[in-house]
């Protein structure tokens, strides 16, 4: 009998390399990449801002505005590319094609973001500077009307836009969250539920300015037809029916998205138990989906908060505090803002910019009461 032994493997032949084991690249080295492709962009923009001959920065002695000669847009944009090449490059050499692609196209959507959120962190930063001299004055907060040089203010806007803010959400809220209860619950496609979807649509696209001029004409006719007095039209209602023209769809839109997530066992569930519909909607949809619902409004809210054009046609502007929105024109915010910049005054485009960025801070309030709203209605939370 005799055995074989196995020869042994040529000492030439090498073991292939496993390509899902290959290196991998640490965050700080990705992180070196970002950052020599920002110096490489900063010597090339360097390079052509010494060869222009131009200062770096210009201050304006009129107004104290401050000119950066430096295109720090294009500067970003090159720096990003880079950052795209320098990535593909290094982690295909370390970690191989297949990661490279990843590291790609996440560098990608990385750079991406990064680009839409230099706008807005430059709108911030910029209304922060030079609305915060402004609102920092007691006076902004306690006077109603330029007349007293010495003191100006813009509390009758604040008081203003919070009366036809409130107003409006008081109308729109139940008409679109009931809007959206039936035709999720109870139209089923029928007529009447495309015939509300397609006005839905048509009203999401509606201009701002339309509204205003619609809710101007409509409370022109009913007061002309009652014999009233046709110059006494504008005032905080009527503004409110206008900004209401805006913020119904976004509330229908929005309620209903929330309500269709509703799961289906939850209602089949509550009917097994002889639930009636309507209590079903009640007491099992509607909680399962507040947080979402609150959501929905406050984005609504942000919505016409900040509309210029149609308070403009159908509230008017007063300079003094108007406190009855039923009587006589009433100021908002974005009419303050856009009446004080009219001014090309110092003292007038500092009482704008504190305008603008009260506006964002009774957003940003919004916004954080609709958070702790939602988190303390939310299902996860066994509330």
């Amino acid at each position: 009998m005799t055995t074989t032994t196995p020869s042994a493997a040529p000492a030439s032949v090498k073991p292939k390399k496993n390509r899902l084991a290959a290196g991998h690249l640490s965050g700080l080295q990705v992180a070196m990449v970002g950052l020599g492709a920002l110096i490489i962009s900063t010597l090339i923009f360097g390079a052509l801002w010494m060869s222009s001959g131009d200062e770096l920065y210009t201050v304006t002695k009129k107004t104290g505005k401050l000119t950066m000669n430096f295109n720090w847009g294009a500067w970003l944009v090159v720096a990003g590319i880079l950052y795209l090449v320098g990535i593909w490059i290094v982690s295909s050499a370390v970690e191989g094609v297949r990661q490279a692609k990843n590291r790609l196209v996440t560098g990608f959507l990385t750079v991406a973001f990064l680009m839409a959120m230099i706008p807005l962190a430059s709108l911030i930063f910029t209304l922060v500077v030079e609305g915060l001299p402004g609102i920092s004055k007691a006076s902004f907060f306690l006077n109603d009307s330029r007349r007293d040089p010495n003191a100006f203010g813009g509390a009758h806007a604040i008081v203003g836009t919070l009366w036809i803010t409130g107003i409006t959400t008081l109308m729109a809220v139940p008409i679109g969250i009931f809007t959206a209860i039936y035709l999720v619950e109870y139209g089923k496609g029928n007529r009447l539920s495309r015939a509300l979807n397609f006005f839905v649509d048509v009203m999401t696209g509606i201009p701002s300015i339309v509204a205003g001029l619609f809710a101007f004409t409509l409370f022109m006719l009913i007061t002309k037809s009652t014999g009233g007095d046709l110059t006494q039209i504008k005032n905080g209602f009527v503004g409110a029916i206008a900004l209401l023209v805006l913020m119904i769809p976004t509330v229908v839109r929005s309620a209903e998205e929330m309500i269709r997530l509703v799961p289906n066992e939850l209602r089949e569930a509550s009917y097994a138990l002889g639930v009636p519909k309507w209590r079903t909607i009640a007491k099992v949809v509607i909680p399962t989906c507040l947080g979402g619902l609150v959501t929905g409004v406050l984005l609504a809210i942000a919505r016409v908060i900040g509309e210029t054009a149609p308070l403009l046609v159908a509230a008017g502007y007063f300079g003094g505090m108007n406190t009855n929105p039923m009587s006589g024109s009433m100021a908002s915010l974005p009419v303050f803002v856009y009446q004080q910049w009219k001014f090309h005054d110092v003292d007038a485009t500092q009482l704008s910019w504190a305008g603008a960025l009260v506006l964002l801070f009774i957003v940003m309030a919004l916004n954080i009461i609709g958070r702790v709203v939602r988190h303390y209605f939310s299902p996860k939370g066994n509330r």
